[in-house]
């Protein structure tokens, strides 16, 4: 039976895969497609309707119109951080009360 982690994992690949097809990166149509599925709260409180935009201007590092497995996990990997840092303010608040 596969860890918590190594679940995680397993999910993150396959969404990335799910998402790129068998072309195996993602077209900036792709990445919007994935951040509605499956970061709608993201999208929802982004007051930039260039926001998609923005993010694959970022991730495509080499300026071809494709973003990779890589990037797609910088990416998810910056968005964890960022929840997590939410967490750590919103419980040092909690805490004070």
């Amino acid at each position: 039976m596969p860890s918590q982690m190594e679940h995680a994992m397993e999910t993150m690949t396959f969404t990335f895969h799910k998402f790129a097809g068998d072309k195996g990166y993602f077209t900036k149509e792709d990445l919007r497609v994935l951040m509605e599925k499956e970061f709608p709260g993201f999208l929802e409180n982004q007051k930039d309707p260039l926001a998609v935009d923005k993010i694959m201007k970022d991730l495509d590092q080499c300026r071809d119109g494709k973003v990779g497995f890589q990037s797609f996990f910088s990416l998810t990997a910056g968005l964890t951080i960022a929840c997590n840092d939410y967490f750590v303010v919103h419980m040092k608040q909690k805490g004070k009360k």
